[in-house]
């Protein structure tokens, strides 16, 4: 498997239909910050890396409950401009969302970061 980083060549990724691994399912606390609750699913792309050494982080949008993997495909990039890495946004059920719906979904956890979006 090839060891792809967003931040290189989003063409890579954009409308990719990619399988996630949910570390972090809707409803489940931060590890380190127990007040944050994720209102979505939240993991990773197995055989991928990003920017802190770990695989790319991605977010799933459309699904109503927690999951322990799902396919989405990739609607943007979340560019995180004071953070060494990006996150991915998928959709699970291939439906499109405005650049306003996906900051208000993912904003319990960016709100502390200075991102934009690739789209």
């Amino acid at each position: 498997m090839t060891l792809r980083r967003p931040s290189e060549n989003p063409d890579n990724w954009l409308n990719k239909k990619l399988e996630m691994t949910v570390d972090r399912p809707l409803g489940s606390a931060h590890p380190r910050h127990p007040k944050i609750i994720y209102p979505l699913n939240y993991g990773f792309i197995a055989g991928t890396w990003a920017g802190d050494g770990h695989e790319v982080d991605a977010y799933l949008l459309g699904a109503a409950r927690a999951v322990e993997t799902a396919f989405g495909r990739c609607i943007a990039i979340l560019k995180r401009h004071d953070d060494v890495e990006d996150k991915l946004i998928l959709s699970a059920a291939g439906q499109d969302y405005s650049d306003e719906e996906i900051f208000e979904a993912i904003n319990f956890q960016e709100q502390y970061f200075n991102t934009e979006l690739i789209r």
